[in-house]
């Protein structure tokens, strides 16, 4: 039987204890990236969660680097607990933005799915540079900590049912 409650935090603590997170983050935006990252990692280690940060060039390739990720570190005995991707895509003139982050999301939806993985989904999709710096300012809308918080939500899910 699932029932839903609030969890304090000394019940959130426990329940991620030993977790391994893996952050794959888009650097097409530099200074972007590095403000979404910084409130990634900021919820991450306030949850005490162990984190590894894997970079690639852009949104795209986001689910891809998840995925070898995941199996790279199975292989190596350190399986990963949650994924949180980061990215940014700002409209263009073309359909490429479409492409690319309608697919980055679905990939990242995917790989969640496959492996009943927590993901956190923290690639903003924006028309403009300005509503990017909106979202992803950690003193403004943080949404690198939200997609944190978000697979570490999932992830608390997770351990509790298996349990």
């Amino acid at each position: 039987m699932v029932t839903t409650r609030r969890e304090t935090a000394v019940e959130a603590d426990a329940a991620l204890e030993g977790a391994r997170v893996v952050i794959v983050e888009g650097r097409y935006y530099e200074a972007l990236a590095d403000e979404l990252l910084a409130g990634a990692r900021a919820a991450l280690e306030a949850a005490g969660v162990t984190v590894a940060v894997i970079t690639v060039p852009g949104a795209l390739e986001i689910p891809i680097a998840a995925e070898i990720a995941l199996a790279a570190y199975e292989e190596g005995g350190e399986p990963v607990d949650a994924v949180v991707g980061l990215g940014v895509v700002i409209r263009g003139e073309t359909f490429h933005f479409d492409i690319v982050a309608g697919e980055s999301a679905r990939g990242l939806m995917e790989l969640g799915m496959a492996h009943a993985l927590p993901v956190g989904n923290g690639i903003l999709t924006v028309d403009t540079e300005a509503q990017a710096w909106e979202r992803a300012r950690v003193s403004e809308g943080n949404k690198g900590g939200g997609a944190a918080e978000a697979a570490l939500s999932l992830l608390r899910l997770k351990r509790r049912l298996e349990a």
